[in-house]
């Protein structure tokens, strides 16, 4: 049933419609009836463009190899989506400000428009992706020979003939055709390619289809429902030995950054986008999508292991399982899944990577060559077209020739992540550049060169043997085993891709810190920095604010028509006069209207080549660092007043929630009282009852109720006494005559009273080192009355077998300090802050049957704060508490 010719028919057919739809697309965008095509829907489906071939047929390979480590190209993009705010955001917004045409000039232009930068940019974009090109040339041509019956064994996935290169270059044509008819209709890279992102978003659709009907069919029509293709599963798959190790973690950054670095996903997120807004939709849509392009994965991969022939190529899994089911239609349709996945990927990847050879390569060449003559209207905008088709025609068969003259297969089969791996290295200008302000170009500089340097020889090249041969990766360059490939600098036993991405991102991301801070940024860098930093924050004016310039009217326009054309560039002067108020067609050349047509020019050539084309007629440029600095200053005075209010509501929720702990220590506290006076009241109330009541009462007994009630009303006076005495304390109402004492003296006549609480016990009281004639400013009752506390505590509360009491003195720095220490259970730790609270026995733990209001501490705290002292828990080397209390030394 199925034939090259019937296959060939269908893909044209295809191809037909996909004119058609960017036809249309094209079409509603000139008419100005946008619509649909500026919708979030659109907007995300042709983000899925990062789904090319080598996901769409490659995830099955790798989960048939690998198991999940597949899992890890979907999860690293997903985090930056759900993320947005935070990186995704910004690259929008500054795009949408600044004319941003690719990568590369958003790289160089918050570097100070540098145009060597962006042509380093450039370079290493070229570099990466004509091997990815390659690869998705490899992927049509051999998924059309299985599926076309070109190979005498297609449910092998690989023919035998190998691929047919003839069939390879008409399908190159083909695409070279499509992207510049729909990718270089003007040369305003900020004029959105409506066509194009239509034709994407409709092959978005049809490449998850695709997959959900083969991963249908083969979990329910050819596996028996999900249960029994699992029961298929070889145990490596599920459980591979190396799965969430460092390859993991490694294959996870690289897809994040892929997201964002890669030439073709940069153009689609932040070029293609209309509105900011649809973001917030791709936030959750996209990871969405991602989730149902990998869900049949597995499934299909532990299929093709169980039921197609050994030594079945597992990256066709996706073909030749509807074709040894007999179903060719799914088998067809899965074809055109991946023939959408990579020529979608091939179709944006030559619009931006074009756009950034004329605009960063071709076009200062032009400028330094004389290639363009000054006079002539549109000539420079006929020359980048020009550049940019013949750009595209050069990258693709570029890509041809590496797919022609490329060796074993297994080399492109891992291409995907050497070509993560190659964009990667933008990330540290990119990142470091939206969110450090001190970043310069020559650390962007060095960084990029030399982590692209270290990802070429340690990444790259050892794939292929002619550059890099085998002795060079067994032996290392030079035969210097410190220059091993794989083993850079004696760095053995790591996967080459973990090897490669720390040895090159950490050289990039070292250097480009080092020289940015080695450096200072020159005024224009300073000016880009704060555009892109405090994008939210700077003015939107901020360039036309700092920059004074001045150029001949009649000069500016004759550059504007040398790129816009005559038609374009004299609607966009007359516009401007228009906003000046001005009744002529002819603006006045302010420092606004000269910074408006910059970045006009630059949606056409770039923002380094429009910087240098303007700087040709401007007369006088100079750049005001004192409005500079004001714009810095007032950043940061919004800045730091954000982080006050920031501040000041911490501190509100800190006031709020000691709010609710003081009302929960009144609640406490009231509570307490009740029950520490409830209970001597009931015990006077109950024995006077029986006192009252009962008359032939024994005298032994009548003695002994009569000593309790006693016992209990001097308890519920010393309560009371204590409470009505630490209330005074704390609102400095107890009077408290200071005189000049020795505190030593107390401290001995305190350890003389407690000698009869330890005549009861077996605790030992001792003295350690004391000192001599000290004298101190304080109440002598009432600093005997501390240490008594803590002493008679330190006895009370001491359940060691050998119970132990030391007491010691000293002065240092010119406080005198006592010491109480105990080797007994000790404060426990959730209660050491809040020790001298009310009602808190620290020692309540202990079950030692000692009573107590849980006051004294309380009060020695408030005596000694009175006096000028402090009482602390200090910490002890041995177990149990050490209460220190100091005051400060007075000369007699």
């Amino acid at each position: 049933m199925r034939s090259a010719n019937l296959v060939l028919a269908i893909a044209l057919v295809y191809v037909a419609v996909l004119f058609a739809v960017a036809y249309a697309g094209d079409r509603r965008a000139r008419s100005g009836r946008l619509g649909w095509l500026q919708s979030p829907l659109v907007y995300t489906l042709s983000i899925s463009v990062y789904c090319s071939s080598w996901t769409f047929y490659g995830a099955v390979g790798s989960a048939a190899r690998s198991g999940l480590e597949f899992a890890t190209i979907y999860l690293g993009p997903t985090l930056i989506f759900v993320g947005w705010w935070l990186l995704l955001r910004k690259l929008v917004r500054i795009g949408h400000l600044n004319g941003i045409t690719s990568i590369a000039d958003m790289i160089s232009s918050r570097y100070g428009k540098s145009a060597p930068l962006a042509a380093l940019v450039t370079l290493i974009s070229v570099v990466v992706s004509m091997p990815y090109i390659a690869l998705q040339l490899k992927a049509i041509t051999t998924s059309f020979q299985v599926v076309g019956n070109a190979g005498p064994d297609p449910l092998a996935g690989l023919p035998i003939a190998g691929p047919d290169f003839r069939l390879g270059f008409w399908i190159t044509v083909g695409l070279a055709i499509f992207s510049i008819l729909f990718g270089t209709r003007n040369i305003d890279a900020k004029e959105q390619h409506p066509g194009v992102v239509a034709a994407i978003a409709f092959e978005a659709v049809v490449k998850l289809a695709a997959l959900l009907v083969v991963g249908a069919l083969v979990v329910w029509g050819i596996g028996g429902g999900p249960a029994a293709i699992f029961a298929h599963a070889p145990a490596e798959l599920l459980h591979a030995p190396d799965a969430f190790g460092s390859r993991w973690i490694t294959t996870t950054f690289l897809a994040a950054a892929a997201i964002v670095c890669l030439p073709r996903e940069f153009h689609v997120i932040v070029v293609e986008n209309s509105d900011e807004r649809q973001q917030r939709t791709a936030s959750w849509l996209f990871p969405l999508y991602l989730f149902l392009t990998c869900l049949f994965i597995v499934p299909i991969a532990i299929a093709g292991i169980a039921f197609l022939p050994a030594g079945s190529n597992p990256d066709m899994f996706v073909l030749t399982l509807p074709m040894w089911a007999g179903h060719d239609a799914v088998a067809m349709f899965a074809f055109l899944g991946g023939f959408s996945s990579a020529t979608s990927m091939v179709i944006v990847s030559c619009i931006a990577i074009s756009t950034m050879v004329s605009n960063h390569i071709v076009m200062p060449l032009a400028l330094r060559l004389n290639w363009v003559r000054e006079s002539v209207s549109g000539e420079i905008r006929g020359l980048l077209m020009s550049s940019r088709r013949i750009s595209i025609c050069v990258l693709l068969m570029l890509g041809f020739l590496y797919f022609r003259l490329s060796g074993s297969p297994g080399a492109l089969a891992s291409i995907g992540l050497i070509a993560f791996a190659g964009v990667a290295q933008f990330l540290p200008s990119l990142v470091g550049g939206l969110f450090w302000r001190h970043a310069n170009v020559g650390g962007a500089l060095v960084g990029l060169a030399a982590g692209a340097g270290l990802w070429a020889y340690t990444l790259l090249l050892p794939n292929f043997g002619f550059i890099v041969t085998p002795d060079v990766v067994e032996s290392g360059l030079f035969g210097l085993a410190w220059l091993r490939p794989q083993a850079l600098f004696g760095l053995n036993g790591m996967d080459p891709l973990v090897h490669s991405v720390f040895w090159s991102l950490g050289v990039n991301t070292f250097l480009f810190a080092a020289v940015s801070l080695a450096r200072e940024p020159r005024p224009l860098e300073r000016l880009q920095s704060t555009l892109f930093v405090d994008v939210f924050r700077a003015p939107a004016d901020t360039a036309s604010i700092v920059m004074r310039r001045t150029a001949p009217v009649q000069e500016l326009s004759v550059l504007a028509q040398r790129i816009l054309g005559e038609y374009e560039a004299r609607e966009f002067f007359r516009q401007a006069a228009h906003a000046q108020n001005l009744a002529v067609d002819t603006p006045i050349a302010d420092d606004a209207f000269i910074t408006q047509l910059e970045r006009k020019l630059a949606g056409s050539v770039g923002a380094a080549s429009a910087r240098a084309l303007v700087s040709q007629v401007v007369t006088v440029e100079t750049i005001s660092l004192d409005e500079l600095m004001k714009i810095a200053d007032e950043t940061q005075r919004i800045r730091a007043y954000s982080q006050e209010l920031e501040e000041k509501s911490r501190q509100l929720g800190v006031a709020v929630e000691r709010l609710k702990q003081l009302d929960s220590q009144k609640d406490e506290f009231l509570s307490q009282v009740s029950h520490e006076v409830r209970t001597p009241m009931a015990s006077i109330r109950s024995f006077s009852e029986i006192l009252r009541h009962t008359p032939d009462l024994q005298p032994e007994k009548a003695a002994r109720f009569v000593r309790i009630i006693n016992e209990e009303s001097e308890r519920l006076t010393r309560l009371l006494d204590s409470t009505l005495d630490l209330n005074m304390l704390e609102r400095g109402e107890a009077p408290v005559d200071v005189t000049l004492i020795d505190p030593e003296v107390a401290l001995d006549n305190s350890i003389h009273v407690c000698q009869g609480l330890v005549a009861t016990t077996n605790v030992r009281l001792s003295s350690g080192e004391r000192v001599a004639g000290v004298a101190v400013r304080a109440n002598a009752d009432r600093i005997a009355q501390v240490f008594i506390n803590l002493i008679s505590n330190a006895i009370k509360y001491n359940t060691s077998p050998q119970p132990q009491v030391q007491i010691t003195s000293r002065i240092h720095d010119g406080t005198y300090e006592v010491f109480i220490s105990d080797n007994g259970p000790g404060i426990r730790p959730e209660e050491r802050e809040r020790i001298f609270s009310k009602f808190v026995r620290g020692w309540a733990h202990t079950q030692t049957g000692a009573s107590g209001a849980g006051l004294g501490l309380t009060i020695s705290w408030q005596i000694l704060r009175h006096l000028g002292g402090t009482l602390t828990l200090a910490e002890n080397s041995d177990s149990g508490a050490c209460f220190r209390v100091a005051l400060p030394v007075s000369v007699r």
